[in-house]
């Protein structure tokens, strides 16, 4: 196997440029490459080269499309990224709420595993969740101020405070071995069922550590597919042998999880910021256009219309 070696920025350039990409400014394009990355860079040079095969790029890509590709995605990955922090927020806050209500709040309510699913197939996995749990709090709880006080003066940490030191993976974790009742509960405040929670909680944890790492978005791909629902309809999205082609496990499922879980203000305006960022890079394409993009994201043509649809 043909090792990797180390190459210089100028070696970088030298590469780019025998590949067919157009530099106009060398010394502007070192310096973006050595704060950003060549290797994260190239990874967005796909949709600009000639086929699968000829690795080489079509004739008259600059490399300012590229970065405006690259550029694109990070401000994607922010918007994503803040809109599933309202959700992990909310999700946190109204289960503190219901468990708090329908259990107790201190620890030997809320870490008890008899107010969890009683299935003994689901025994493993509600005893090493409550160690999770456990272990969260004891690493994280003296680290935050509002843990650190009801821990120094009451003793023990209540649900509705100690959600704030718990990751996003934890708590929908917890989702999954709640009972029947409280699961509904939850859902029910979401507008969705019990099903839908349990299917797109992981894939919106998935996302959230996606962008986090500021790993590639715009064209991410989940191992797992999410369900057909009514927007797909609603939308008429071309279907292949009854599998609808987009909003299954690209970015445009992303947005039909969050448009039935957001309120319809955030939502507006999650959009609207996808929107503005896409008008921006549209702008900036010469080679391919905005088409090529939203392909790879899953948008349908009229994917603007699920803002409208209730």
């Amino acid at each position: 196997m043909k090792a990797k070696t180390f190459k210089t920025l100028d070696e970088q350039i030298d590469i780019l440029l025998q590949k067919g990409l157009v530099i106009d400014d060398i010394n502007g394009t070192k310096t973006i490459l050595l704060r950003e990355n060549y290797f994260f860079l190239s990874g967005y040079r796909h949709l600009f080269l000639k086929s699968p095969v000829d690795r080489n790029f079509k004739e008259g890509t600059n490399f300012e499309e590229l970065y405006a590709l690259f550029s694109f995605d990070r401000q994607l990955r922010n918007i994503i990224f803040k809109n599933i922090l309202i959700v992990e927020n909310n999700l946190k806050s109204i289960l503190a709420y219901i468990m708090s209500k329908n259990h107790g709040f201190k620890e030997n309510n809320y870490l008890n595993p008899h107010n969890f699913v009683q299935n003994p197939q689901r025994k493993r996995q509600v005893n090493d969740l409550i160690r999770k749990m456990k272990r969260q709090i004891s690493v994280n709880g003296k680290q935050h101020s509002a843990t650190a006080h009801f821990i120094d003066f009451y003793g023990y940490i209540p649900l509705w405070v100690v959600v704030k030191v718990l990751s996003f993976g934890i708590v929908g974790e917890l989702y999954t071995v709640l009972q029947h009742q409280d699961q509904k509960e939850i859902a029910d405040v979401f507008g969705i069922d019990i099903y839908s929670m349990v299917e797109y909680l992981p894939l919106l944890a998935n996302y959230r550590n996606l962008c986090a790492h500021e790993d590639i978005c715009y064209n991410n791909k989940t191992q797992k597919s999410i369900e057909d629902t009514k927007y797909h309809n609603l939308l008429n999205i071309p279907r292949n042998y009854d599998e609808c082609i987009c909003g299954k496990n690209d970015l445009f499922a992303l947005v039909i999880m969050l448009k039935q879980i957001l309120n319809h203000d955030n939502f507006t305006l999650f959009m609207r910021e996808i929107d503005y960022e896409l008008d921006i890079l549209a702008g900036k394409l010469k080679t391919i256009g905005i088409e090529s993009v939203l392909k790879e994201m899953g948008f349908p043509e009229n994917y603007k219309d699920i803002v409208r649809m209730d």
